[in-house]
């Protein structure tokens, strides 16, 4: 049936094949709608009805180009053409002989092709052998075929009556149901021995899938026999339980399985909980593990799973809501409004933790609030201090009697959405025993790498905190473990001052104790003095708790005459707050009268603010001890001794007697005895309070000082401006002495400060010594005392 008539190379029409191949002496029928195709069946039809049929690589591809097509098919001659439709034909055709592209064209209408007709290589087996091979190939499709497979009978007759193993092998593998491109590679293989060996291999793989195949099917009826049986014995079960407990059993399982089916959860976590309710259905009902199985299935299926709330985030609201909130606190606020438009520009960022870091009561918990409210997102507090057990924050194995979740799983479902702000509060004060650390287990549930599997106890399954927002509090950051520092960023709120204390309760605090005690403005007015009173002689904080305790007093007492009939309105003013809440709890912090000789007034920081700390310095005949008194701690020792060796140092410069150390007693001491004080930055104050007490020139009463101090002389930088400074206006200090190196801190003190302080900066102690020290008018601008004022001082150093 080969034509061998045909030059070496032809052009004419080419068509490509979806999931077909067509072998030479074979007839095959298929249908055609690409518009391409049609017209290169009639243009093929007008020449010689000759067409290359080649198949293509991808079933999918509408316009296959060169690199989609097989570069080997058939050339057929077209027998006969069925128009269906419009859009559709028919067509059969008898595959002559095998071609290869020599080149493949598009011309805009049809695909044409230069191909070369294929030399079948000449056959150098012996005879016997390819009748062997026949022989083989014939068996091996009996074979096939008697596995049940449907076949048209013309097609078995054919292969029993073929002996050429060409033909067969390209026969057989055109009517056995092989992948496309297994037949491609037979149609591939030029050699007909080796083509005969590829089609028996396919037979054998077919044979082969055909046997699992029907073994899948058995096993499946089985499987389906057993569903049956199983469903008989169910409907037996539920008869009896409903006998014995009614129909709420078999209600409590469908509503179950209808939670699972409903959860937007992996499929794992499907999967354990359907095998967690095949368990309960099998168990007695009222057992102790039912109980256990229905307290997990019930946390489980609370959890939100793939539920997450929409960001809702815009920087105006969001600072509309910080200043409303809060008075002050701009550089918190800024800080916050810029991590707030971190996550409007990119709300998939992970691993943002913020710590915030501050004495109690400055609004730490608030502000976390706040920025949940800013977000949109729903939030979940919990509190972190005093707890000891791992477990708390990992959860129970829940096999134990009384097992739960941890805290971290139980805020996510008191948030109900898997993307809530959850508050760590008091970080700072976790403890550990022998039960475990729960810093440590805080580590993965704080980590952007591994808290997208974080695995509860209890749950016992993975759970994506990855988009969770955590914000952690803390008093104290020195106390939090490393590990767990390094992956949060601090934001520090200072105490408030003053100033921002007296705001923060006329804006908000009382308004709010106001209106809690069923009092109104018309009722009670609170004057601008008492809130003052009440800041300075009444609390003494960081915060505002006790101040708004206060303030609550206050109305509790106005309440009490209104409510008795005794007035109708209650005005407070400062002297209405003494007769209200009896004598002052706390004295103004003054300035002395005068200035005197070894007594200098010093700046000190607390956790309830700033204050002025006065340090006095006496000299005294006696073998160069040195005293220390005040509850001084050994830092703030260290600076005594570093500021009496810088003295004895530089004693000839400020006219001092070298041997002062020898035969002098010295007794430095810091006021209020009973408050412990520690740190390094009464360096400074007890150098000039040294100098004044060994020369006799007393100090100027209106300045203050703060800084540490080396035995050079060098003036270093210190913490706590803000509140230091605070404390000097409120005493009356005019003048304020600070390091070099924190006069970019000036920046972010208090405006009513700034104005009625006059800041010097100091290199070197001699510039704090020099301007603090009260020298007589006639004295030089250089440190110079006049024999007449220093006679006294310098009869006591010789």
């Amino acid at each position: 049936m080969l034509d061998n008539t045909y030059a070496n190379v032809k052009t004419m029409p080419a068509l490509a094949l979806r999931g077909l191949v067509c072998f030479p002496g074979v007839m095959l029928h298929f249908d055609v709608g690409r518009k391409k195709s049609i017209k290169a069946l009639n243009a093929a039809m007008e020449s010689g009805q000759r067409i290359f049929l080649v198949a293509q690589k991808n079933v999918y591809d509408e316009e296959p180009g060169g690199e989609e097509i097989y570069d080997i098919g058939c050339v057929a001659r077209i027998c006969q053409i069925l128009r269906l439709s419009d859009n559709s034909v028919k067509v059969l055709v008898e595959g002559l002989y095998r071609a290869s592209t020599v080149e493949l064209e598009d011309n805009g209408s049809f695909l044409t092709a230069r191909i070369k007709k294929c030399e079948i290589p000449l056959v150098k087996n012996r005879k016997v052998y390819l009748e062997t091979l026949a022989r083989k190939i014939r068996n091996e499709f009996e074979h096939y075929a008697s596995k049940g497979i449907k076949l048209a009978p013309d097609i078995a007759s054919t292969v029993a009556s073929n002996d050429d193993v060409g033909f067969l092998a390209d026969f057989i593998s055109f009517n056995i149901p092989v992948p496309v491109d297994d037949k491609q590679f037979v149609l591939e293989q030029l050699n007909p021995v080796t083509r005969a060996k590829v089609a028996l291999e396919l037979l054998g793989k077919e044979a082969q899938i055909i046997d699992i195949d029907r073994k899948i099917g058995e096993r499946v009826k089985t499987q389906i026999d057993d569903n049956q049986r199983e469903y008989y014995l169910r409907e037996q079960i539920k008869a009896i339980n409903f006998e014995l407990y009614g129909d709420t059993a078999e209600d409590e399982f469908e509503e179950y399985a209808a939670k699972i089916d409903k959860l937007a959860a992996p499929d794992y976590v499907k999967e354990k909980l359907n095998a967690e309710l095949q368990k309960l259905q099998k168990m007695p009902h009222g057992s102790h593990e039912g109980t256990v199985v229905r307290g997990y299935l019930d946390t489980c299926l609370a959890l939100p799973w793939g539920v997450y709330t929409e960001n809702k985030l815009s920087i105006n609201r969001s600072e509309s809501i910080l200043n409303k909130d809060f008075y002050g606190l701009s550089k918190v606020k800024e800080r916050i409004i810029e991590q707030l438009s971190v996550y409007m520009l990119n709300p998939d960022i992970k691993g943002q933790i913020i710590c915030l870091v501050g004495p109690p009561g400055v609004g730490k918990t608030s502000i976390a609030k706040s920025i949940a409210q800013c977000m949109g997102r729903n939030y979940a507090r919990i509190s972190l201090g005093g707890i000891h057990d791992e477990a708390e924050i990992r959860g129970h194995r829940k096999t134990y009697i009384g097992a739960m979740p941890g805290k971290i799983i139980n805020a996510i479902k008191d948030a109900k959405s898997s993307n809530p702000l959850i508050l760590l509060d008091e970080i700072d004060k976790l403890a550990s025993d022998y039960k475990g650390d729960p810093a440590a287990a805080l580590l993965e549930v704080l980590d952007k790498e591994q808290n997208h599997t974080f695995v509860d106890h209890f749950i016992d399954m993975p759970f994506d905190l990855s988009r969770v927002v955590f914000i952690t509090t803390a008093n104290n950051a020195s106390t939090i473990p490393a590990p767990l520092l390094d992956r949060m960023e601090l934001i520090e709120l200072t105490s408030y001052t003053r100033e921002e204390k007296f705001h923060i309760a006329k804006n908000h605090l009382v308004k709010k104790e106001v209106k809690n005690h069923g009092l109104c403005g018309r009722t009670l007015k609170i004057e601008d003095d008492a809130i003052y009173s009440l800041i300075d002689f009444y609390t003494r904080e960081a915060g505002v708790r006790k101040l708004e305790r206060t303030i609550g007093a206050l109305c509790r007492k106005a309440a009490k005459l209104i409510a008795s009939g005794e007035q109708k309105s209650v005005r407070i003013s400062a002297k209405t707050v003494t007769e209200m809440l009896g004598k002052q709890k706390f004295k103004p912090e003054e300035i002395l009268e005068k200035d005197e000789v070894g007594i200098i007034n010093g700046l000190a920081w607390t956790s309830v603010g700033g204050e002025l700390m006065q340090m006095e310095v006496s000299v005294m005949e006696g073998t160069g001890k040195i005293e220390l008194t005040g509850s001084l701690g050994d830092v703030m020792k260290e600076s005594a001794k570093a500021a009496v060796s810088y003295v004895r140092a530089n004693a000839d410069k400020y006219f001092i007697n070298p041997d002062f150390y020898k035969n002098r007693d010295i007794h430095i001491h810091a006021t209020e005895n009973a408050v412990p004080k520690d740190g390094p930055s009464a360096g400074v104050t007890m150098v000039t309070a040294l100098v004044s007490a060994l020369t006799g020139i007393p100090v100027r009463r209106d300045v203050a000082m703060t800084g540490e101090v080396t035995i050079r002389g060098r003036v270093l930088a210190i913490g706590g401006l803000k509140e230091k400074t605070m404390a000097a206006y409120r005493a009356g200090v005019k003048k304020v002495f600070i390091p070099k190196a924190n006069e970019a801190d000036l920046a972010e003190l208090d405006k009513t400060v700034t104005a009625n302080i006059e800041f010097v900066t100091a290199e070197n102690v001699e510039t704090v010594v020099l301007g603090a020290l009260a020298f007589p008018p006639e004295s030089k601008a250089e440190f110079i005392p006049v024999p007449e004022y220093n006679k006294e001082a310098a009869t006591i150093s010789q």
